[in-house]
């Protein structure tokens, strides 16, 4: 099942592989497949597309990266049963690396993919070689969490044009600039059999009590037990992210290392591609080369840098 028919112009996946349950993920690959891997994940309410930038330029510095569409959103199929919670995400993630020859990844997540990135490391549920975080950490401000969830409850009847679902991303994110080509919209909606446009993901995705203390005390946990290189980027401008909430991973990671991107938002790769590409490659030149076996220990501290300043939006 999905929300309707993608528009046209709308890039068709590279790639699809069974989830949990049989679910099937779809996604789009660069790189050499003999590089190190490394799994892209988008936040609640994204899609694979919110990696374009970042995956050709790893693809292009040797690594083989790879974004994939969550359950329930994008290309991927929605959830028979309406779960969507962290354990089936996770699950979702080891049968990936399982179809993809067992290989150990590096994992990147952003917002909700972090979390599942955090939860796959701490719990032991995944063997990784590194672990990047985007704006995302156990804890979160709840002011930034119900402004998404606003964003994300309105409309449940569709829009009736393009123009429309320009002018709600444009309210929701003032600090971008309105596209005056729509065609880019074309990723992030479905056009319904009444003729009027939907987001991608599935509207059950948003549903479910979402208890914030314990999944505040689950991440710190898994926090707490991260003992590969680990780096958290945070973007400068999120209302998601404070800087208190970054610290607060930090005191719990100390072996972690930090970027804040300012002039991004929540969306760090969208917003500041360039920024964020950069810093991801630097970090991972280190901690997993292309060639040879990591230069920089897992506890060995380094020290914390700052940077200067895709999709729609993102759920943590």
């Amino acid at each position: 099942m999905s929300a309707g028919q993608p528009l046209p112009g709308t890039p068709l996946p590279m790639h699809r592989w069974d989830g949990h349950g049989g679910v099937e993920l779809a996604g789009d690959s660069w790189g050499d497949p003999d590089g190190p891997l490394v799994l892209l994940q988008h936040g609640g309410g994204q899609t694979r597309h919110a990696w374009k930038g970042a995956g050709e330029t790893l693809g292009a510095a040797g690594y083989h990266a790879i974004a994939f569409d969550a359950r329930g959103h994008g290309d991927s199929e929605w959830a028979p049963d309406g779960v969507y919670g962290q354990d089936v995400m996770v699950e979702d993630l080891r049968c990936l690396v399982d179809a993809l020859g067992g290989h150990r990844p590096v994992l990147v997540g952003a917002s909700m993919g972090g979390g599942t990135s955090l939860v796959a490391v701490g719990e032991d549920r995944v063997d990784a070689t590194a672990l990047v975080l985007v704006d995302i950490a156990p804890r979160i401000d709840l002011g930034g969490v119900k402004k998404i969830q606003a964003f994300m409850g309105q409309r449940p009847d569709g829009f009736e044009s393009l123009e429309e679902v320009a002018d709600a991303i444009a309210s929701y994110q003032p600090h971008r600039t309105r596209p005056r080509n729509l065609d880019g919209l074309a990723k992030n909606v479905r056009l319904g059999a009444d003729g009027r446009y939907y987001w991608h993901w599935d509207p059950k995705f948003r549903g479910g009590n979402r208890d914030l203390a314990q999944r505040t005390a689950r991440l710190e946990a898994c926090a707490s037990n991260l003992s590969l290189p680990t780096l958290l980027v945070r973007g400068g401008l999120s209302d998601i992210l404070t800087e208190e909430g970054a610290q607060s991973f930090l005191e719990l990671c100390p072996q972690s290392e930090y970027v804040n991107v300012t002039g991004a938002g929540h969306m760090v790769a969208g917003d500041r591609n360039d920024v964020f590409a950069d810093a991801v490659i630097e970090f991972l030149s280190r901690a997993v080369p292309v060639d040879g076996a990591p230069v920089r220990p897992p506890h060995q501290p380094h020290p914390h840098h700052e940077g200067p300043p895709g999709d729609v939006l993102d759920v943590p």
